[in-house]
């Protein structure tokens, strides 16, 4: 019983951590932050810092693999619109959740890039193939489609959209603008009957947030098409387009 009282301990230190290097990369960048910010934000010991991570780098590292921590999304009977959820619930999240931006952010910073493995863009493409390559299984794709290559554009695409946002609007309008990338883009590579289906709505995000909330609070609420009211935050990690900043 106390070994698993200190591990659940350990669990939570390691995160509140985690937290706290997110809010000052995300803050200061890579170059900027400090460890002393850091314990001060997590309200740890340097000790207990150094002892989930060696070095600021194994830290920002950590920040850059937090997002594939979580489960995936809600499963659903369309294949593409999985794809769809996943970077709409990242553009909702994206301006909400500190180790999504940072980790974006570190993801992009030439200062880190090359010694982060290339940040969070090779783990996202894998999954937006894996998505795509089910999705063709299903006939949901036209013929011409080749996962792995669709997959690799559209996360350029995304980043770029993210970009964008991030320098002109400070990602207010991140939500809007991923949602158009979707709509033009998905003509493109869906069969016209799944392209009828899809829902394509700047707020598709923010109702999967909220399913995947309630979900988790197990309090029985419905799907994200029915999902509506406040939307709380989730726990979701999704894709991460870069932060300029």
């Amino acid at each position: 019983m106390v070994a698993l009282v200190r591990q659940e301990r350990a669990v939570q230190t390691r995160r509140s951590i985690l937290e706290a290097a997110a809010s000052v990369f995300d803050e200061f960048g890579y170059e900027g932050a400090t460890i002393g910010e850091v314990v001060a934000r997590a309200g740890v010991t340097r000790g207990a810092l150094y002892f989930h991570f060696a070095s600021k780098r194994d830290l920002a590292l950590g920040v850059v693999e937090e997002q594939f921590v979580q489960g995936p999304l809600p499963e659903r009977s369309c294949k593409l619109q999985e794809f769809v959820d996943t970077g709409m619930v990242v553009a909702y999240l994206m301006p909400r959740d500190a180790l999504l931006s940072a980790g974006a952010r570190l993801s992009l910073g030439q200062d880190v890039f090359g010694d982060l493995r290339g940040g969070a863009f090779e783990g996202w493409i894998t999954r937006g193939e894996e998505m795509l390559t089910a999705a063709k299984e299903r006939g949901e794709l036209l013929p011409h489609v080749v996962p792995a290559e669709t997959a690799w554009l559209l996360m350029g695409a995304w980043t770029g959209v993210q970009i964008q946002s991030q320098k002109l609007t400070g990602r207010a309008d991140l939500e809007r603008r991923v949602a158009g990338l979707y709509r033009l883009v998905m003509p493109s590579i869906a069969m016209p009957g799944v392209l009828a289906t899809l829902d394509l709505a700047p707020d598709r995000g923010a109702r999967v947030a909220a399913e995947v909330a309630a979900r988790a609070a197990g309090d029985g609420a419905g799907s994200a098409d029915a999902a509506s009211g406040e939307v709380r935050e989730s726990g979701v990690a999704a894709v991460g387009g870069p932060d300029a900043g």
